[in-house]
């Protein structure tokens, strides 16, 4: 056990029993360097204010609620928590981009990039969504700001001081997301950063970070290339690591979920029996970790919890798309380097929105904001008739399959890729669908569509969720029985439809007057004009959510050789770049036998 654990008092054990904050008067300045950490969570390029359904209201705590979030106002929070504080890094646990506003996520997150580079972002963990593209997008594209495809229509856009995109002036850090081929990292595995006393000593604290396990098979971060490792063990790794490198002072920077209890209505400054993988990990991690700050699970939280030698350390989440700041203080000796965990504190800081936005970030916002309003307008190709969800008897539409045959094209676009057929969830029997929207032939309200003509911004909006089409092989007797997965019996003897649409090469027939689970005859099931062979293996194009099972089709259950093509949203796009003209297919792909 580490010596600073001895001068421990009664205070921060009983803030421990109580599941709070610790609250400390911080050390006279003559005998600690008081490092600030501060810290946002799972930003997603929320650059513009959040709406309330967006995060943007968050629970006070005494039964009221809080304006928060913009990255404007991120700006001005943290220029007034840094001042006065000559030590201090503010640095992000994941999930940064990947997000999901328009205008950000059409110029391929780099918006958020500039944004956070402003805001002075020191490091960052790696989230799951860092991967949402690939390794070498986060690292080449991200971090060093290489261009891909054409430059100003691919990556590598114009920023709002009229330079091209340069990447971050920052980097990620995770140990335990690792090439399947080499067994390394993807990133670092923590990294230093150096504080100088009065006397002019330098001290180093550590900041480790991992990533929920779950990143390498996750739906929109799924990447076959790579494997996660066991995050506790990879944090024994790197603090032994670090120990051996002088370093006394360790923050786990970790991408992983945890919840208070009543997250409707905890406050976002409280612990309230917070739970969760975290918490738990927060639990068995060495007691050489002084803080954890965490992310992941968009949750607000500010804890104690003790290590396993008993003694508490602060474990701190800032919620989601910019609505807390969480600032921890650590208290060093400045001599040996160590934390006095006695004098640490903790607290979230709501982002609110009753400070004056700071112009610069704002600039940049407004920018984008633009920039956005432009691209949506983009004319991308045109259509003959309209794509509509209604479905007919068969439970078939036009537009669930014009999407699937896109998902078909998007895999057939590489030799690894190539599938057989392509299927996508119209209405599925849980989650939300890819098939989100119509696209009408008629003029729609937006100042820069016309009959027939089709919008970037329009695309964009009536498919996808930013999930990667996946290639897999199944057994032909598996594709049977996910075709039999479209009829679920619910527990009340009903029958609930999950119709799947197929592409424009497969046909099928179904007899609604079979039970359910025996429906579809393999023999009634035309792939390229040929019979299912249930011995036969099959590629097949679907989307990541559908594979791993997240929206009801649990029979992809033991697919194989799965091969990661581009992702819904983007591969449409192309997909109409390289079609200027579409038309509504007949809807003959699914019959019901009279």
């Amino acid at each position: 056990m580490r010596n600073v654990l001895r001068r421990i008092g009664v205070i921060a054990v009983s803030a421990a029993l109580l599941g709070g904050a610790l609250s400390v008067t911080p050390a006279a300045a003559d005998d600690t360097l008081d490092v600030q950490l501060l810290s946002i969570t799972d930003f997603h390029g929320y650059l513009q204010p959040p709406t309330a359904g967006q995060g943007g209201r968050i629970p006070a705590g005494d039964g009221t609620s809080v304006t928060v979030g913009g990255a404007a106002y991120l700006a001005t929070h943290l220029k007034r928590l840094r001042a006065g504080h000559p030590h201090s890094v503010f640095f992000s646990t994941g999930d940064n981009f990947a997000g999901w506003p328009f205008e950000v996520d059409a110029f391929q997150d780099e918006p958020t990039i500039e944004v956070l580079n402003a805001l002075g972002l020191r490091f960052s963990a790696m989230g799951n969504h860092e991967l949402d593209v690939s390794p070498d997008f986060l690292v080449k594209h991200m971090e060093q700001g290489r261009c891909f495809g054409t430059v100003g229509v691919d990556s590598c856009f114009t920023d709002s001081t009229g330079r091209r995109f340069h990447g971050a002036d920052f980097d990620f850090q995770s140990g335990n997301i690792v090439s399947s081929r080499t067994g390394r990292p993807v990133v670092d595995p923590y990294r230093i950063e150096w504080f100088r006393t009065a006397s002019g000593r330098r001290v180093p604290v550590g900041f480790i970070s991992t990533t929920v396990e779950a990143t390498v098979t996750g739906s929109t971060s799924y990447q076959p290339g790579l494997r996660a490792l066991d995050q506790a063990r990879t944090i024994e790794r790197s603090t032994e690591e670090l120990k051996r490198r002088g370093v006394e002072a360790i923050v786990l920077n970790v991408h992983e979920g945890g919840s208070p209890k009543s997250a409707a209505t905890s406050g976002y400054d409280a612990c309230d029996s917070a739970y969760g993988p975290v918490i738990e990990l927060a639990k068995k991690v060495t007691p050489e970790i002084d803080a954890v700050v965490t992310g992941d699970w968009h949750s607000r939280f500010n804890c104690m919890v003790p290590d396993p030698a008993g003694q508490p350390r602060p474990v701190v989440e800032a919620g989601n798309h910019g609505a807390l700041i969480s600032e921890i203080n650590l208290s060093l000796d400045p001599v040996t380097g160590e934390v006095r965990r006695d004098r640490t504190r903790s607290v979230n800081h709501a982002v609110t929105r009753d400070v004056a936005p700071d112009p610069e970030v704002q600039r940049i916002v407004d920018h984008w904001a633009a920039r956005g309003a432009e691209r949506f307008a983009e004319p991308l190709a045109t259509q003959t008739g309209s794509f509509t969800r209604t479905p007919n008897a068969a439970g078939e539409s036009t537009a669930a399959d014009l999407y699937a045959d896109v998902q078909h094209w998007n895999a057939n676009r590489t030799r690894q890729g190539r599938a057989d057929l392509a299927l996508i969830a119209a209405r599925p029997a849980k989650g939300s669908t890819a098939v989100r929207g119509d696209l009408p032939h008629a003029k729609g309200s937006h100042p820069a569509d016309a009959d027939g003509r089709i919008l970037f911004g329009e695309s964009w909006n009536a498919y996808g969720y930013g999930n990667p089409v996946l290639t897999v092989s199944v057994k032909g007797s598996r594709l049977d029985a996910i075709l039999e997965r479209q009829w679920q019996k619910q527990a009340d003897g009903t029958v609930r439809s999950a119709p799947l649409a197929v592409s424009r090469n497969v046909s099928y027939l179904y007899d609604p007057a079979r039970p359910v689970g025996d429906r579809v005859s393999p023999r009634d099931v035309l792939i390229d004009g040929r019979p299912l062979d249930p011995e036969r293996t099959y590629r097949v194009a679907a989307l990541a959510y559908t594979v791993i099972g997240a929206d009801g089709y649990s029979a992809f259950a033991g697919y194989t050789a799965p091969v990661r093509n581009g992702a819904d949203h983007e591969s449409f796009v192309d997909y109409l770049r390289a079609h200027k003209k579409i038309s509504p297919a007949p809807l003959n792909r699914v019959r019901v036998k009279s």
